[in-house]
């Protein structure tokens, strides 16, 4: 990256930043809804723990993934809310005129995403430490579980934001919301996978990348240092991340060409 687009990215970035910390609309509800289910859950389900092969003695513990993964989604609704909010305003169209690069643009945009994952990140972390369940893998692995947290984030910010891209419509990101959602209920979520004794839904939950970055978390939590789980956890995050990424940059090259 050269100096010129270095300083592009920047100055995209804090716009970014700002506009998204400046809206609380968007930061309070993706700290307070994950908070409250995972308070809803920690409550109502304790008693799985007392099924034969559950991983923690305390449900807490093995919820608290899900806290990380849903902050996630609130992550598509903001980029993509953004994005869609500068077409409609006709922000991009004016950037179309100067010789601002689109990579820049895209990775200036998804800097308020990121910035919102760090403090959901960080929030968490510190709800889960006072509630006295400790990380397993110590403070590097809080470190750890804040990197797959952003590129959570990332990840699904970028499927925001292509959806903004493609349809210029702040409708249609929000449409996909309850899409996502379902991924995430439709994972091992609340069960670990051998736990679950639907046959399709296991196999759903099995397909399903979203269970891959919930354990991967997990395993930091509860178990340790578990290779298998991470490289799991960071290859669905990253994959997710890299599809959005290439399909959000084809989009937004569609997009300038029509303004």
């Amino acid at each position: 990256m050269n100096r010129a687009t270095a300083l592009q990215v920047g100055t995209l970035a804090r716009r970014s930043i700002v506009r998204t910390l400046r809206q609380p609309a968007m930061v309070v509800p993706a700290l307070f809804f994950p908070l409250l289910l995972l308070a809803v859950n920690a409550g109502g389900l304790q008693r799985a723990t007392d099924l034969p092969g559950f991983p923690a003695d305390h449900y807490l513990d093995f919820v608290l993934a899900v806290c990380f993964v849903q902050g996630g989604l609130f992550a598509a609704n903001s980029a993509g809310t953004n994005v869609a909010n500068d077409i409609e305003t006709g922000f991009l169209n004016r950037l179309s005129l100067t010789p601002l690069r689109k990579t820049a643009l895209l990775m200036g945009q998804l800097a308020g995403v990121l910035a919102l994952g760090l403090i959901q990140a960080v929030t968490f972390l510190v709800v889960g430490a006072i509630a006295g369940e400790g990380i397993h893998a110590g403070v590097a692995g809080a470190l750890v579980i804040v990197a797959l947290a952003l590129l959570i984030s990332l990840g699904f910010g970028s499927i925001g934001a292509f959806v903004a891209l493609r349809t210029g419509s702040g409708e249609a990101v929000q449409g996909i919301f309850p899409l996502m959602f379902a991924a995430l209920f439709l994972s091992s979520m609340a069960l670990p996978r051998n736990l679950i004794e639907t046959d399709w839904f296991r196999e759903v939950a099995t397909w399903n990348p979203v269970s891959y970055m919930l354990e991967g978390i997990r395993s930091l939590v509860i178990t340790g240092w578990d290779g298998e789980a991470l490289a799991l956890g960071f290859a669905c995050a990253g994959g997710v991340a890299l599809i959005a990424l290439v399909a959000a940059a084809a989009a937004l090259r569609t997009q300038m060409v029509r303004t």
